[in-house]
């Protein structure tokens, strides 16, 4: 059984209109091991479009081609890439070497497809290279040697996996006279040691080195000659590679995108800029609203005691207000600013009792606040000012944060610098009138000034104890409708305010305010940040062109890599691991710079605040790059499937 056989073979092109080409004719002819052939003919004449078919780069066709029997027209994709990989070498006019790989790295690109492990196929490629007497420039690329030394490097690589047919499609075409015998020589010895050589050319002079010429005319097969004898040689013995995996890897893929993306540094490193815009954008613009968010919260706490936790009793008026415009905190109660407006109840001794019981609770404190717009003043001479809050001192009151002064005694209060300042600069130790309105009643009394605190809103404190024995004289019972607990730790607070929640109460106003603020910046981040992302756009269509153009600059290429067995799955890849690691670069550079610009606004904010506004977190910084990365991979996917739907032929006579 022949090794070759074409049986009734035809070869139809469609053209424009509906018109057909018929380049091959009833092609009847089979060859075997050790020939020489040359398939000769003039231009236009079908042997380009013969040798097509044998290599198996174009599969569409009528009649059969068989190889050791089976019908290569009939084969799935995974037996022509095989075919490609184990059985046929080829050996182009124009060489067809990959620019910006070594001669290394073109010779054992066949063994790369099929993911041989480095070591073997490096040994592999520096064996037939040397045999080729080219082991002196093995790290060279090829626009770093001549012609001649070109075509042996081709040669090379198609004999690199030891395949049973050569194809050489006019070896010669662009070699002189003395580079054309050396090669004709070298072609002669693959087919002593027992290979099938088909040489496709239009030169009887390099046709009479052959031992058998096929001559064709006009699609058809017009003559079929014998030539010189060649006398064969015991072949070398190659050893196999064996291949559990014969597609190409994910390293390998890698390793060719960097060297690819090593030919092109500046553009990429352009690209990679571009790109790490709009990922340091939105970086800058999350860790921005987390400093703000922080500075907010800490600037809030620091009034406070983290060991004490304020309760207050939504009551009847959580149903009221269920589905009001504040929303219910943790999906459960209602928000506590609604309670400071009249919606707190009081708490009965059974709350109270309840509350106590709650697990880290050291004891319970009772409190009052009053708030209210316009009903409430202190007058001080002939000044009036109103005032928001009146509430009782607790332990939940930092001393810290007192301005002047002392915490307060029975017969006076605590006022807080805004109200201070608004009735007179040195008010401690000064005798004001207080003015309220509970339970429809107006109550005034005086009461002496021992100390200012830090905060905002014009706000009075007195001791609980005080609040009940002034409220008594004025007939009024006093009922605490505000309650502070004491943590043992101040780490239990959190389980604590869960306690509460679950039994229905809800926190201070003051963590209701932090959970506004902290909405409203969130919403403001998100808002910024997706304005920030529209680059990110910019980004994507950047590297869309870019590997746009990168698939027409290497269309040859891709037809190198199909005539060697690249899989569309593994052009594919080489073009999406580019994107890839675009990518990557682009994430660290935005993230890098985003790190810098942090840098130096934090060191101008905690000179002016004494605080971070850019506060990058790890999460920040790793979703940059995994955003870089995603938007990277998802514009290389038409550019990737573009290159992989090429057609080999089409793409290896472009120029």
């Amino acid at each position: 059984m022949a090794l070759l056989e074409l049986r009734n073979v035809y070869k139809t092109y469609k053209l424009a209109g509906n018109e057909e080409f018929v380049a091959l004719k009833n092609i009847n002819v089979s060859f075997d091991k050790g020939e020489l052939v040359s398939i000769i003919g003039e231009s236009g004449s079908g042997k380009s479009t013969l040798m097509n078919l044998i290599g198996g780069l174009d599969s569409d066709f009528d009649g059969e081609l068989l190889y050791k029997g089976k019908n290569i027209g009939a084969f799935k994709e995974s037996e022509l890439v095989n075919y490609h990989k184990e059985n046929i070498g080829f050996v182009f006019q124009s060489f067809n070497l990959i620019p910006h790989l070594n001669l290394l790295d073109n010779v054992a690109m066949a063994m790369t497809l099929s993911n041989v492990h480095a070591e073997t196929r490096n040994k592999r490629a520096l064996e037939v290279l040397t045999d080729m007497g080219l082991k002196d420039h093995v790290y060279k690329k090829p626009n770093q040697i001549s012609g001649g030394q070109k075509q042996r490097v081709a040669i090379a690589r198609a004999l690199v996996n030891d395949p049973d047919i050569i194809i050489a499609d006019e070896p010669t075409g662009a070699l002189d006279a003395e580079t054309t015998e050396q090669v004709l020589e070298i072609i002669e010895g693959i087919s002593k040691r027992g290979k099938l050589v088909i040489m496709v050319t239009h030169s009887d002079k390099v046709a009479a080195h052959s031992s058998r010429v096929v001559t064709i005319d006009n699609g058809e097969i017009i003559g079929d000659r014998a030539g010189k004898t060649i006398e064969h040689v015991k072949e070398k013995s190659v050893e196999k590679t064996n291949r559990k995996n014969k597609n190409l890897g994910f390293f390998a893929a890698m390793r060719l995108s960097l060297l690819n993306m090593k030919e092109k540094m500046s553009r990429n490193i352009l690209v990679s800029v571009g790109s790490s815009i709009g990922i340091m954008s939105v970086v800058l613009m999350l860790a921005l609203g987390n400093g703000v968010t922080s500075y907010v919260t800490d600037q809030m706490n620091r009034f406070v005691n983290p060991e004490i936790i304020e309760v207050n009793n939504p009551g009847e008026a959580e149903e009221e207000t269920e589905s009001s415009e504040y929303g219910m905190m943790d999906g459960q109660q209602q928000n506590p600013m609604m309670n400071m407006f009249g919606g707190s109840q009081s708490f009965t001794d059974s709350d109270i009792e309840e509350l106590a019981g709650i697990e880290h609770v050291e004891y319970v404190e009772k409190g009052f606040t009053l708030t209210a717009i316009g009903s409430n003043f202190v007058t001080y001479g002939e000044q009036e000012e109103m005032f928001m809050q009146f509430a009782s001192t607790s332990s939940n009151l930092m001393e810290s944060s007192l301005v002047e002064g002392e915490m307060p005694e029975e017969g006076e209060i605590l006022i807080t610098d805004m109200l201070a300042n608004s009735l007179d600069e040195e008010m401690v130790g000064k005798t004001i009138d207080v003015t309220i309105v509970i339970d429809g009643q107006t109550i005034t009394e005086s009461f002496k000034v021992s100390g200012v605190l830090e905060g905002s809103g014009n706000i009075v404190y007195m001791p609980y104890g005080a609040i009940e024995s002034w409220f008594n004289e004025e007939g009024i019972d006093l009922e605490p409708n505000v309650v502070f607990l004491h943590a043992d730790d101040a780490a239990n607070a959190d389980a604590i305010n869960e306690a509460v929640r679950d039994l229905g109460f809800t926190g201070s106003m003051q963590e209701a305010m932090i959970g506004m603020f902290t909405e409203m910046l969130d919403m403001l981040t998100l808002v910024l940040t997706g304005v920030a992302g529209i680059s990110l756009v910019v980004s994507a269509i950047m590297i869309l062109v870019v590997l746009n153009i990168s698939v027409v600059e290497r269309t040859k290429e891709i037809g190198v890599l199909k005539a060697l067995g690249a899989r569309l799955k593994d052009i594919r890849t080489i073009f999406v691991t580019e994107a890839f690691l675009l990518g990557v670069f682009g994430g660290f550079i935005g993230v890098g710079v985003s790190f810098l610009i942090g840098f130096v606004v934090n060191h101008f904010t905690n000179n002016a605040f004494d605080f971070s506004v850019v506060q990058i977190t790890p999460t920040f910084a790793l979703a940059g790059i995994i955003i870089s990365v995603v938007i990277s991979m998802l514009a290389s996917f038409l550019p990737a499937n573009k290159a992989a739907k090429l057609d080999p032929v089409e793409s290896l006579r472009r120029e």
